[in-house]
C-alpha cells in the first residue's frame, strides 16, 4: 500500500502542475493578447470540453506506444493534461477576462512586456481560480482509475496506483473488511487535505 501511496503521488503531482503551467499561458494569449485565429481557438477549447474521455483513450495509447511513451509515467501525466487542458484554459481564461483592463493598460503604457503583466499582475490577481483548478485536477487525477489502467501498463505492479490496488484488495481479500477500510482511508486522507487546505479559494 505504501508502494501504491507513493506512485500515486508520482502521478498526481505533476498531472496537477503540468496542465496549469500551460494553462496559464494559453489563458493568458485568448484573454488579452490579439492575434489572428484568436476567437476561433477559444471555440475549439470550449468544444474539446464536451470530448468524451473514453473515446480518446484507444487512440492516445497507441499513439502513446508508437513513440514509446506508454507504459510509464511520461504518459499517464501527458494524457492528464491534455484531458485537464480544456477545462483548465477555459476556466482561466474566463477569470483573467473578468480582471480590470485599466491595470494591464498602466503596466503597458509604463513599458511592461507581455511577460510581465503575465507573471506580477495577471498570475498574483489570478490566484483563486488557479487554486481551485489545481483542487479540481489533483482530487480527478488522485481518485482516478482509467486513465492509470490504461497507460500505466505494468505487469510487476512497480507502477500501481492506490485505487488499482484497492480495486486488486477487494478480489483478493474482499472478506477482510479492516484492510479495505484501512485502504480506502489512507486513499482519502490526502485528498481531504489538499481541500481543507485550499477550499477558501473555491
Amino acid at each position: 500500500m505504501a508502494k501504491a501511496f507513493f506512485n500515486t503521488l508520482t502521478v498526481t503531482i505533476p498531472a496537477t502542475i503540468i496542465p496549469i503551467v500551460i494553462a496559464a499561458f494559453a489563458a493568458y494569449a485568448l484573454a488579452w493578447m490579439d492575434f489572428p485565429g484568436r476567437a476561433i481557438l477559444i471555440a475549439m477549447v470550449v468544444g474539446l470540453l464536451v470530448v468524451p474521455l473514453q473515446l480518446a483513450l484507444i487512440p492516445l495509447l497507441r499513439m502513446h506506444l508508437g513513440i514509446g511513451i506508454g507504459k510509464g509515467y511520461l504518459g499517464v501525466w501527458l494524457a492528464h493534461t491534455g484531458f485537464g487542458l480544456p477545462l483548465a484554459i477555459y476556466l482561466l481564461r474566463n477569470y483573467m477576462v473578468g480582471l480590470p483592463r485599466d491595470i494591464i493598460e498602466n503596466a503597458r503604457v509604463d513599458g511592461a512586456t507581455d511577460f510581465q503583466i503575465f507573471t506580477k499582475i495577471i498570475l498574483p490577481l489570478s490566484f483563486p481560480a488557479l487554486a481551485s483548478f489545481a483542487i479540481f485536477q489533483f482530487l480527478w487525477t488522485w481518485n482516478d482509475l482509467l486513465v492509470a489502467k490504461v497507460f500505466l501498463i505494468d505487469a510487476t505492479g512497480e507502477t500501481t496506483v492506490m485505487t488499482n490496488h484497492i480495486v486488486e484488495l477487494l478480489g483478493t481479500r474482499g472478506g477482510n473488511w479492516e484492510i479495505l477500510a484501512t485502504a480506502a482511508f489512507v486513499s482519502i486522507a490526502v485528498p481531504l487535505v489538499v481541500f481543507f487546505l485550499m477550499q477558501r479559494y473555491l
